[in-house]
């Protein structure tokens, strides 16, 4: 990892430059540095970049929910003296975003969404049977990303590794039925936070349809398209990712 992860109280997190703070909340089994593209360019641009690490695999059982995570950001965000944050979420870490600003819509500034769950969860958790098979979850990786390149070794046997682990796999599981429970398709036209949608046009975790309908049910946001793009479009296009969302903050202000 390109940057260092800080220990504090029970808060693991990497925090990256000064300015405006932007929390960045990752994915089911995304790894933090996911992010570096935009802890590098952001955290050199005005913004004080933080990514926590959410304790998906560590919180009791009971407590594996999108709405327990979303108060975790909460004690998050108020143990590091912060107010007014903008929240980026990628995938799982997206819906967090989401339910936390339906919970505290005074403590969120902005909110950035690519790829995220809240609406459509048919691919979370699911297709594990073949676990222990480590070239179906070599492909299930790939499939993530429009070019299969992307998912390099690493990334494949984080998630080998991810699945083969009985409590790991205990939780993801809990966590893919807690997103299907915690459909937002009624909190959005409620939620009247600015929101930027950032979207791989080839997504096939949570299609285009899922982006156009965050769009419309969303009161104030705005919607941007990636080419040639799955589910993590700040992986697979890092510089046109972080144009699109620099833009849109200056724009509007943030």
């Amino acid at each position: 990892m390109a940057h260092l992860l800080k220990k504090e109280k029970d808060y693991r997190y990497i925090e990256v430059g000064e300015g405006t703070p932007i929390i960045v909340l990752h994915g089911l089994m995304g790894g933090l540095s996911n992010f570096d593209a935009v802890t590098n360019f952001f955290g050199q641009n005005g913004y004080k970049v933080i990514i926590p690490e959410l304790p998906i695999y560590s919180m009791s059982l009971i407590k594996t929910n999108v709405k327990s995570f979303a108060n975790y950001l909460k004690d998050f965000i108020e143990f590091k003296g912060l107010d007014n944050v903008i929240l980026l979420g990628n995938s799982l870490g997206g819906h967090i975003g989401l339910y936390h600003t339906k919970l505290y819509p005074d403590k969120v500034k902005a909110l950035v969404i690519t790829g995220s769950s809240g609406l459509y969860e048919s691919a979370m958790g699911s297709g594990y049977t073949k676990r222990s098979d480590y070239e179906v979850i070599k492909k299930k990786a790939q499939d993530v990303f429009y070019d299969p390149a992307v998912a390099t070794k690493e990334i494949v046997d984080e998630v080998y590794e991810t699945v083969n682990d009985r409590n790991k796999l205990v939780k993801t599981l809990a966590i893919a039925k807690s997103a299907i429970r915690h459909n937002m398709a009624k909190d959005l036209p409620k939620m009247q936070t600015p929101t930027c949608i950032i979207w791989g046009k080839n997504d096939t975790v949570t299609p285009p349809e899922v982006a156009e309908e965050f769009h419309d049910l969303l009161p104030d946001s705005d919607l941007f398209w990636i080419d040639k793009c799955g589910h993590a479009a700040m992986m697979e296009h890092p510089e046109e990712f972080n144009n699109l969302l620099n833009n849109w903050l200056v724009k509007r202000g943030f």
